[in-house]
């Protein structure tokens, strides 16, 4: 039985995901965010903890990957930001 990360995606599929940290993750801190797309041409995007990687994964879709990253870019998750 192959074991399930998240959001029906198996471990299998994870394996060819070329991971990106996070530019914002620091070495020592706990903020090690890496995300990196799967390789069977849907599209999605897998997100997961860095120091965690074999626990559990956000798997996004290409919409809801690109609402995402507009929302970085216009600011919405700057909480705290100065």
């Amino acid at each position: 039985m192959t074991s399930t990360a998240s959001d029906g995606v198996s471990r299998d599929d994870l394996a060819g995901v070329r991971w990106h940290v996070s530019s914002r993750s620091t070495s020592g801190g706990s903020n090690c965010v890496e995300a990196g797309p799967l390789s069977d041409g849907t599209g999605r995007v897998a997100v997961r903890h860095s120091k965690h990687p074999d626990g559990p994964c956000v798997i996004y879709t290409p919409t809801e990957w690109a609402a995402f990253v507009a929302g970085v870019k216009d600011g919405e998750f700057n909480f705290g930001a100065a």
